[in-house]
């Protein structure tokens, strides 16, 4: 089974680079694995068509012929890229590589459209689980076939535990049920579980312990590392949950001294594993004093033999790799300012790093700790997130994107990046008008991750030029300018160049950028005085609605109040004229002229110049004067009744005086005047 295995993955190997034309067997493998080996999904992202994807199902008339026969579609779907002629050391290692382990299939620019079966009838991966369940670990193969419940089976078996009674978590997607299958899911070949057990109360001590772990692993520990050669403190929080290895590389960072060349004093004796974590190490809590210093330089030759004997023998396994002996006795490293140690440096960039962000603060930190302190400031993010900060701010605050690729497996990288980037003038522009993004092509897996972005945000073209350029090409600067549509490569620069011819070509794409940058920002300024335009017109024809709206409600209100007014004037005259008539009818009656009792004869003059005739008898008291007054309108509140010589208020009188002793016999001519 494991035969047939190779065999299927060997011709699909030369199936994708026959129809890729990539000559190199570690890249197409990594392009292959990053697809599961599926030959389709992995020719259309290096390779994507416009008119439609490239099909794993054909007609019946292509299997019939078979690949090569004249009914093969193979001219009206397979891509044909154009790829540079292999050098003759290139052609003869990758004959000899598919001569030995590879069908010959078909020359690199013609590619089958009808693949083997092995495409369409596709082998089952294996998947590795590391579950984890209290205290224990255990390692789980399945087929991707099977189904989760399949994990669980094999879990009951080994933990007791029913599975009625397991919850497994730790997938990507969520919960899922016992009759998923795994091949949905689409799980790397190394995955990570753990299982709960609610319904399952833990042992006593398991309680215990893993209460007291719990605990310390939510905490922080506080370090107090004395470095004695710059008798310097350091006072550092880390998490329970950092390991010693960690520790040990973030004092790399601020003490300059590598992780292999660090001598410890204060560690306990139970610390006797860098990967063990500070919960479990057995420093003391919240607060541990230690000492870093660098060792002596006989302890240091001991050691950088041992390094370059036995690399497990390095505590800082992912920072410090080591290159191959050189054949001659003559390392390049030393022709190129590399020093003459035979131990390879740190990588530039850790492979697979999960964050793009994390691996650039490496990258940053290894480039200042070869070149020096003096270079560009690298952004520290994602390229998408480095795009946006070049183009997609003000026109008048966008700036070039300046990608730089380093491969360390390039004997030009070194003068390269002394020379030229950290040259002060070069910094100097870079800094001023380009936003310098960077990333470490050295590994074949860091590599498909950078032409997978690059495919993403600039297009294949761009993805396919990379890939285009030899190991001995790099490093490369990319010079990219956004523009409304796409964005464009201005300049592929080359490893093999000078200070001056570098500096022109930076120039050259900026003078083609600001030409571009002005008239963005002329279609800008216009765009905002039209928006400002129309801004005003709004604020203008808002501010109108406002006035309208005010001046009508105060025309209500305005309204309202008359109404209100009239509503009351009216309530008042109608009160008015009720008391006017109840006065009038409660008057007595008029006497005849010739009568037993004594007469008086009034006669009142009314403001509007008419006369009021009425005969009382001399008894009356003066209030039937005042209400008979009242009763044509006049009341005593609003009137006084006034005799003509000698003046006097006859209002001001008691009412209850007969018209006899107000002297008003046996007649008299009043006036009424409105008081004051």
């Amino acid at each position: 089974m494991a035969s047939d295995s190779n065999m299927d993955r060997e011709m699909i190997l030369a199936d994708f680079q026959a129809c890729t034309g990539i000559d190199n067997i570690a890249e197409a493998i990594t392009l292959l694995e990053l697809n599961n080996w599926d030959l389709v999904a992995a020719i259309n992202g290096v390779i994507p068509q416009e008119n439609g994807i490239l099909q794993s199902n054909f007609s019946s008339e292509a299997t019939q012929t078979g690949p090569y026969g004249p009914h093969s579609q193979s001219e009206a779907t397979a891509p044909t890229p154009s790829a540079p002629p292999p050098s003759e050391s290139e052609s003869e290692s990758a004959s000899a590589s598919s001569s030995s382990s590879l069908p010959s299939s078909s020359s690199p620019a013609f590619c089958p459209v009808q693949p083997s079966r092995h495409i369409v009838e596709r082998q089952s991966r294996m998947l590795n689980f590391h579950v984890e369940y209290r205290q224990r670990s255990i390692e789980v193969v399945l087929e991707e076939a099977s189904t989760v419940g399949a994990i669980k089976t094999i879990l009951e078996t080994e933990l007791q535990v029913p599975v009625s009674k397991m919850q497994l978590k730790g997938w990507k997607s969520g919960d899922v049920s016992d009759s998923t299958v795994l091949r949905s899911l689409h799980l790397p070949k190394n995955n990570s579980l753990y299982v709960l057990t609610p319904d399952i109360a833990p042992s006593a001590s398991t309680s215990q312990s893993s209460s007291a772990q719990q605990g310390l692993s939510n905490q922080n520990y506080l370090l107090v590392i004395s470095h004695r050669e710059a008798q310097r403190d350091y006072s550092l929080n880390f998490p329970a949950s950092k390991t010693i290895q960690e520790v040990k590389r973030n004092i790399s960072d601020l003490t300059n001294i590598p992780v292999r060349h660090q001598q410890w004093d204060g560690w306990p004796a139970s610390a006797s594993d860098d990967s063990m974590t500070l919960a479990v190490s057995g420093i003391s809590y919240p607060c541990h004093h230690l000492t870093v210093c660098r060792r002596s330089s006989s302890a240091l030759t001991v050691d950088q033999t041992d390094e370059c004997t036995d690399v497990h023998m390095v505590s800082d396994s992912e920072g410090d790799d080591f290159e191959d002996a050189p054949e001659f006795g003559v390392d390049e490293s030393e022709i190129f300012g590399l020093g003459s140690s035979t131990c390879r440096k740190s990588p530039m960039m850790p492979e697979n790093s999960e964050n793009e962000g994390d691996a650039l603060l490496h990258f940053t930190a290894e480039f200042s700790r070869r070149y020096g302190d003096c270079h560009p400031v690298f952004y520290i993010g994602t390229l998408e997130a480095a795009s946006q900060e070049a183009f997609y701010g003000k026109a008048r605050d966008r700036k070039l994107l300046a990608i730089y690729l380093h491969n360390d497996e390039s004997v030009l990288s070194n003068v390269f990046c002394s020379q030229m980037m950290c040259a002060d003038s070069i910094v100097s522009y870079l800094s001023q008008n380009f936003i310098t993004w960077a990333w470490d092509v050295s590994k074949e897996a860091n590599k498909a991750r950078l032409l997978t972005m690059c495919t993403r945000h600039f297009g294949s073209v761009v993805a396919q030029t990379i890939r285009l350029y030899k190991t001995d090409q790099f490093p490369l600067l990319l010079i990219v300018m956004g523009k409304r549509t796409s964005n464009e490569v201005l300049n592929v620069i080359q490893g093999n160049t000078t200070v001056d011819e570098l500096m022109m070509r930076l120039m050259g794409a900026m003078e083609i950028f600001t030409a571009q940058q002005q008239e963005d920002i002329k279609d800008e300024d216009e765009r905002e005085a039209r928006e400002l335009v129309k801004r005003e017109q709004d604020e203008a024809y808002r501010l109108s609605l406002e006035a309208d709206r005010k001046k009508r409600e105060a025309q209500e209100r305005e309204e309202a109040e008359q109404v209100r007014q009239d509503r009351i004037k009216k309530e008042q005259e109608e009160e008015r004229e009720a008391i006017r008539l109840s006065l009038e009818q409660a008057l007595p009656p008029e006497p005849k002229e010739e009568g037993e009792e004594p007469i008086s004869k009034l006669r009142i003059r009314t403001p509007s110049g008419e006369f009021l005739e009425r005969r009382f008898l001399g008894s009356c008291k003066l209030q039937v004067l005042f209400d008979f007054v009242a009763s044509k309108g006049y009341p005593s509140d609003e009137f006084k009744l006034l005799t003509t010589f000698p003046r006097r208020n006859i209002t001001q009188l008691d009412p209850a005086w007969n018209l006899l002793e107000a002297k008003l016999f046996p007649q008299e001519t009043l006036f009424l005047e409105a008081k004051e």
